[in-house]
């Protein structure tokens, strides 16, 4: 799953009945990984079952094109699961780092939603990553800072 909490004044924001947080619920896609029964929600791009459905998902169209993945179990993508696709990604797997790339583009607009909703002080992000991913990611803010929209604009105006 995904989970979250909302600590507001220092104290924890519950909401009108205890549902506050529930981060995991807002949907970035129409289409995608499914996460607590909803399709495309950010639980279901940035949480470990969501990684094991992109990854099963991009091994089956691999399969099906006749290529083999190496770290796919007997060839049967339904064996594959997210501590699988993290082993794969450390060791530099073009194909898990490419399904980490998706759950960590979905990871920043859905935490760009956050920010922009509650203007957060701080956002904390842990628990279950796995100690050798951890200690190598970072988590930063963009370059341009402010002027990305310019940028982008200029870009799409560019390749119109």
């Amino acid at each position: 799953g995904l989970g979250a909490g909302l600590i507001l004044d220092r104290r924890i924001y519950t909401g009108t009945n205890d549902n506050a947080g529930e981060l995991g619920h807002i949907r970035l896609s129409d289409f995608g990984p499914v996460g607590y029964g909803k399709c495309g929600s950010f639980e279901g791009f940035c949480s470990g079952g969501g990684i094991r459905q992109l990854a099963q998902f991009a091994v089956k169209e691999r399969l099906q094109m006749g290529e083999k993945v190496a770290w796919c179990p007997e060839g049967d993508p339904e064996r594959i699961d997210a501590r699988l696709v993290a082993q794969a990604a450390a060791e530099g797997d073009v194909l898990a780092l490419e399904i980490y790339r998706t759950s960590a583009r979905y990871l920043g607009r859905g935490l760009s939603i956050v920010i922009d909703l509650i203007n957060p002080e701080m956002i904390v992000i842990g628990s279950e990553a796995l100690s050798h991913a951890r200690r190598v990611c970072r988590v930063v803010p963009a370059a341009l800072g402010e002027a990305i929209g310019d940028y982008a604009a200029l870009s799409v105006a560019a390749n119109a």
